[in-house]
């Protein structure tokens, strides 16, 4: 009788446990795919883009609806603008699986701390999205353009980031906890990967720009917005924007594009790239030493060269590894010279290396960095000439 009663117990007790009690319903929830955030006088100007999650199914569709909706609002803060969502939106706002954050160009220039502070603080949001800046534009007008082929605008800039990213070098990808580490650390600085509207953007918001073999509107990443503190300062482009990231050591395969010794061009595809850097300070004055050693293949040959000959191969690396010395110098100038922050961490490695002779220099970093020796040294190695050894004769 009483293993019965034991046995009858906890069946009873399992049923009244398998109830989600905290479960929210699909059709109750607007799902959000990205936040855009500008501002007009002092108040916070948000911009929702929420999935039509009918449109989005491939099997099952509604019939001429757009993919997603934007919905806009204000706030004194941006909580409040949050919640004030609710009028609008024709179901509380989800940010649970957000996948991109906007700054519009001149919200970012009067500071993104309050932002980042709110996002880091809303257990609602999580932490894996990506922030971008856009360039020229506000967030609310990047966010409203549709977009071919990646039906979610969204998904679409996250892919751009991320192709970017591993293919051709002048984005990446920055997370909450990522951008909080960068702006609060020592020399509070970072770069966030930027964003242009290019073409009509009135018309970059209808179901024309999706139906076209040519879109009206498109999306465009250009290269790194500055940041010094929290506050947008300037643009890189994109070949300064590729350049620092080899600085960086960021590079995992990008494109170069060098002159043939006579007449032509050779172009290589950058397998490998390793940077390191090491800092020194002589009689009290710091020096940056940076070494970047790089593998790299042939791609395509436009001039008459023999690629079985070693010598051939040594002259490619060495004009590969001059062009790269070039360009890197000329970025490391502009953000010397044009900026004057230290996005590039050389005042970490100075610590790093001797922290009792940073500690004599460090109030006064933000005066030396725009006169600080780097001395750049690159090594490139040829390891392939794809399945053509040389090039095919042209007449």
């Amino acid at each position: 009788m009483k293993k019965s009663l034991i046995v009858i117990f906890l069946v009873i007790f399992t049923l009244l446990l398998s109830g989600c009690w905290s479960k929210r319903e699909l059709s109750d929830l607007a799902i959000v795919s990205a936040l855009g955030i500008d501002k007009i006088n002092d108040e916070y100007y948000i911009s929702v883009q929420i999935v039509n999650a009918g449109e989005m199914s491939g099997s099952k569709s509604s019939g001429g609806q757009s993919p997603v909706a934007t919905y806009h609002t204000t706030g004194k803060s941006l909580f409040e603008a949050v919640r004030k969502l609710t009028t609008t939106t024709p179901r509380r706002a989800y940010f649970t699986h957000m996948q991109l954050v906007v700054f519009g160009e001149e919200f970012a220039s009067e500071g993104i701390a309050e932002a980042l502070d709110f996002m880091a603080r809303d257990q609602a949001i999580r932490s894996d999205f990506n922030f971008v800046v856009a360039y020229n534009s506000t967030a609310k007008d990047i966010l409203s353009v549709l977009t071919p082929i990646e039906k979610l605008p969204a998904k679409k800039m996250l892919n751009s980031t991320l192709a970017s990213q591993d293919a051709w070098g002048s984005t990446k990808f920055i997370d909450t906890e990522d951008l909080i580490s960068e702006l609060g650390g020592e020399h509070k600085s970072t770069v966030l990967s930027a964003i242009e509207l290019v073409g009509d953007k009135e018309k970059g918001k209808g179901p024309d720009n999706v139906e076209r073999i040519e879109t009206s509107a498109v999306l465009h990443f250009i290269g790194f917005g500055v940041f010094k503190k929290d506050k947008l300062i300037g643009f890189l482009t994109e070949s300064e924007s590729i350049y620092y990231n080899f600085l960086m050591d960021n590079i995992k395969s990008t494109i170069i594009n060098t002159s043939c010794p006579n007449k032509g061009s050779i172009t290589t595809e950058i397998g490998k790239s390793k940077t390191t850097i090491h800092g020194k300070f002589e009689n009290g004055i710091p020096k940056i030493n940076v070494k970047i050693d790089i593998e790299q293949n042939v791609a395509e040959v436009k001039c008459n060269i023999d690629l079985s000959e070693e010598k051939t191969l040594k002259m490619i690396d060495k004009r590969t590894a001059n062009y790269i010395k070039g360009n890197i110098e000329q970025t490391i100038n502009t953000i010397k010279k044009d900026y004057q922050v230290d996005i590039l961490n050389f005042g970490e490695v100075l610590h790093r290396e001797d922290y009792q002779a940073w500690d004599t220099i460090k109030d006064d970093w933000s005066t030396i960095f725009p006169e600080l020796e780097v001395n750049v040294d690159v090594n490139v190695h040829t390891f392939g000439t794809a399945t053509l050894v040389n090039p095919i004769p042209q007449e």
